[in-house]
């Protein structure tokens, strides 16, 4: 494997080049499928990882041992730091998003609620009086059955009654305009 990397070059320079070109292509490929597994399949991710073992390698190549075996653990333990050094940034920094184009901004204006209002009070107003009252009275003026009966001076059974036939009457009316389902 690496054992024609203990002959001496000319510089130390040409040496370590050399010593680099060898493990990458030697221990590059299996240090990617490797870190991949550690990157969640990253395949960018750990294409840089491995980029930048290979970078650390080469500063270091003065002091590193060459043999096959310790080697690959050096790579494997550079690597493996180098990824959770990348998750450790990742969770302190807030996740990139790309902004949204101004036209697709949902704005919210208040259309929706006054359309709805509107069809409502058409709908009110197509009921009786007497239904009318004891909607208005229960549900728009948060009143309980007794205390609308005595505002309206009927018994509490007949504001019963006629809150029943008054929201079923405004059902229908809504689901005739094709409002309500």
């Amino acid at each position: 494997m690496l054992s024609h990397l203990d002959g001496r070059f000319e510089s130390a320079d040409a040496e370590a080049e050399h010593r680099i070109a060898v493990l990458y292509q030697e221990f590059g490929g299996p240090l990617l499928r490797h870190i991949r597994k550690s990157t969640g399949n990253d395949l960018q991710w750990a294409e840089d990882v491995v980029q930048e073992t290979i970078v650390r390698a080469w500063r270091n190549s003065a002091r590193l041992q060459w043999e096959p075996s310790l080697i690959w653990a050096w790579l494997l333990t550079v690597a493996r730091r180098i990824v959770i050094d990348g998750r450790r940034r990742k969770s302190v920094r807030p996740h990139e998003v790309e902004p949204p184009e101004v036209d697709m901004l949902a704005v919210p204006d208040g259309s929706e609620r006054a359309l709805s209002a509107i069809v409502v009070a058409e709908a009110l107003r197509s009921l009786s009086e007497e239904h009318r009252e004891v909607i208005e009275q229960t549900y728009l003026r948060d009143r309980t059955i007794s205390e609308a009966a005595e505002i309206l001076g009927i018994p509490p059974g007949t504001v019963k009654s006629r809150l029943y036939y008054g929201i079923r009457a405004l059902r229908e009316h809504l689901r005739d305009k094709g409002v309500a389902g």
